[in-house]
């Protein structure tokens, strides 16, 4: 199970829109089209995919994102898979969600790994006993801010509380 923005796709640029106070949701999510492709999250699923593993997509992004995201994913070339994402005005932690999603997985025949770029996410799933792969490859990858780790923690606090 694959995490979208942060993993696959590089969202600092759109970042700017949560610094005010109303958060530019619709603005954020409607900038992610135009999201550069992460190099080393899609060699690893398209290694997932070559190895016979069945690839799934879990985001945060609202249902209403859900055109947005699978052409996106199409176009930078990732498998066609399934895709979970927030239903409308469900507000809760992406460490809820996230983890209500893999539990399903893996009662309809199991979770190999989980790649999840928020350290929320990724602390709680390994302890319900996933393994999970840290991706910390955006922060890697060439900048496009002056603070690329202060923004995407930002973004991490957000989805803590609820806020997407």
């Amino acid at each position: 199970m694959f995490d979208i923005d942060g993993v696959l796709a590089d969202v600092r640029h759109r970042l700017h829109h949560l610094h005010r106070r109303p958060k530019r949701w619709d603005a954020f999510f409607g900038n992610a089209p135009a999201d550069p492709v992460l190099h080393d999250g899609l060699a690893m699923v398209l290694t997932a995919a070559d190895d016979g593993l069945t690839v799934v997509y879990s985001t945060g992004r609202p249902e209403r994102c859900r055109s947005d995201t699978v052409d996106w994913l199409a176009r930078q070339g990732f498998p066609a898979a399934p895709l979970h994402m927030r239903r409308e005005r469900d507000h809760r932690p992406a460490r809820v969600t996230k983890l209500a999603v893999a539990r399903s997985l893996r009662s309809d025949g199991g979770v190999e790994y989980l790649v999840d770029d928020d350290p929320a996410v990724v602390t709680t799933l390994r302890e319900d006993g996933f393994v999970v792969i840290h991706a910390t490859w955006m922060g890697t990858a060439d900048s496009t801010t002056d603070h690329p780790d202060e923004e995407q923690q930002l973004l991490f606090g957000l989805q803590e509380h609820g806020d997407t």
